[in-house]
């Protein structure tokens, strides 16, 4: 059952986006798993169609790409939690009439960044996975891109509207949609992933390594 406190975030960023987007119905999606320190938070760039449906992230095509990350990390749904730097299903009419996915926008990016920031400090997860540039620029500044960072950990300062900024370990992964579009990258999201397996076994006996 979701902490009280997290349910109140909801309720409020649910009243937030309401009035903004007053006889817009835009359906929120927020975050889903171990909310009690995992050892890992994912965060993507926003939910898809299957996503903003079931109300969940990383269910449908993006809920087989995070079975083959927990298992070839070692790890399990109750071990992680689920987020996105966007909570709404950003989208467009394709030229076939189809309503498809589309990135982000700067805008929508500023707009749910503080509530990613409550989320985090609630969560208080281990350490940062993101996938993508968009979740690693709600991180690191944007000159340092995905193809520079991706396998290597970083340090991410989150900062909630209110409170006390925190340092948190970051690992930064592709977006797996960018795996399947690009089949070069599969050896090296492959790769990525057991370095990250590596660091979480190495940290078990090693913690004052945890995040290097």
């Amino acid at each position: 059952m979701a902490q009280p406190s997290m349910k109140r975030l909801q309720r409020d960023c649910n009243r937030f986006f309401n009035n903004l987007w007053a006889g817009d119905a835009k359906p929120l999606v927020f975050g889903d798993g171990n909310e009690k320190e995992p050892v890992l938070m994912l965060i993507g760039e926003a939910p898809g169609e299957q996503e903003a449906l079931q109300g969940k992230p990383f269910v449908g095509r993006a809920g087989k790409n995070l079975d083959l990350f927990l298992q070839v990390v070692g790890l399990t749904r109750n071990d992680v939690y689920l987020s996105n730097v966007v909570k709404i299903r950003p989208s467009r009419r394709s030229p076939a009439g189809r309503i498809v996915n589309r990135p982000p926008t700067k805008e929508e990016v500023e707009l749910f960044l503080p509530w990613l920031m409550k989320e985090i400090t609630l969560v208080r997860p281990m350490a940062l996975v993101t996938l993508g540039n968009v979740a690693l620029h709600a991180f690191l500044p944007k000159g340092k891109t995905i193809g520079a960072c991706h396998g290597q950990w970083h340090q991410a300062v989150v900062r909630p509207p209110r409170g006390v900024a925190v340092t948190l370990p970051l690992y930064a992964l592709y977006h797996p949609a960018s795996v399947i579009y690009r089949a070069s990258l599969q050896e090296t999201y492959q790769r990525d992933m057991e370095h990250l397996r590596d660091s979480l076994r190495l940290s078990q006996t090693h913690p004052a390594t945890f995040g290097e």
